[in-house]
């Protein structure tokens, strides 16, 4: 449970968070609902913007972006986290909101960003989970937020924030040696890209599928176990030709 610490109070805090935002529900006027939900939106797009700029290798972010918005889309991640939102608010109809639309929403918000990878890859490769606590912290906070406006879907969203950063913790510990820091850095900038995604869409001035763009994330890490098989391509190449 050690290494999986920061993971788990994160997923409780997003719980603690939504279960206080369901009963603020009826108390919370709907504009102030709206100005907090466009402050967070433009905080999002804060925290979006400061990991963006972080980045070791420009190109393979674009060829990251482009190459997972390929896969997502041939896979439709978007379609399938909608459709299972969709189960989930059957199960739950008439029990607190649209549950589809705070479960995906919450749930993109919760895992895409630089905090959530980060975080996640500092637990398993040093055992050191003040970021996810950092996070932890924002996320209980939107959380009440979100659970006031959307409903108990936010509080499904630990599950998927459970599931996600406790791979990628459990997941580092045995990738140490090829998530070096340029690859942290390009999978952030990765990441804080979507997260830029998702806030335009809080603003309500995009329509961006953020789930499809998912696949990109992990395109720097099988860039860096590859990276060796093309110098050696590129050394037999220009061997021929020479």
């Amino acid at each position: 449970m050690g290494i999986l610490l920061g993971t788990t109070v994160n997923a409780f805090a997003i719980i603690t968070g939504g279960i206080l935002g369901l009963l603020l529900k009826g108390g919370i006027p709907e504009k102030v609902k709206e100005s907090v939900m466009n402050g967070l939106a433009l905080c999002v797009l804060l925290i979006g913007i400061s990991g963006a700029i972080k980045v070791d290798n420009l190109l393979l972010v674009i060829f990251s972006i482009v190459l997972g918005s390929i896969i997502g889309e041939l896979i439709d991640f978007d379609n399938l986290l909608q459709r299972f939102g969709d189960r989930i608010e059957r199960q739950f109809k008439g029990k607190g909101g649209k549950v589809s639309e705070g479960f995906v929403t919450s749930s993109l918000l919760f895992c895409v960003g630089a905090m959530a990878i980060v975080g996640s890859l500092e637990s398993g490769l040093n055992n050191n989970h003040q970021t996810i606590f950092a996070k932890s912290m924002i996320d209980g906070i939107t959380s009440i937020v979100f659970a006031s406006s959307m409903g108990i879907g936010v509080l499904l969203s630990a599950i998927t924030v459970f599931v996600y950063q406790g791979t990628i913790t459990l997941g580092a510990t045995s990738l140490s040696t090829i998530l070096v820091p340029t690859v942290r850095l390009d999978m952030t900038a990765v990441g804080s890209l979507l997260i830029i995604g998702l806030s335009l869409n809080m603003l309500k001035i995009t329509k961006i599928k953020v789930a499809n763009l998912l696949p990109a994330v992990v395109i720097p890490i099988l860039y860096q176990i590859l990276s060796p098989y093309f110098s050696m391509i590129g050394q037999a190449f220009k061997g021929f030709l020479y």
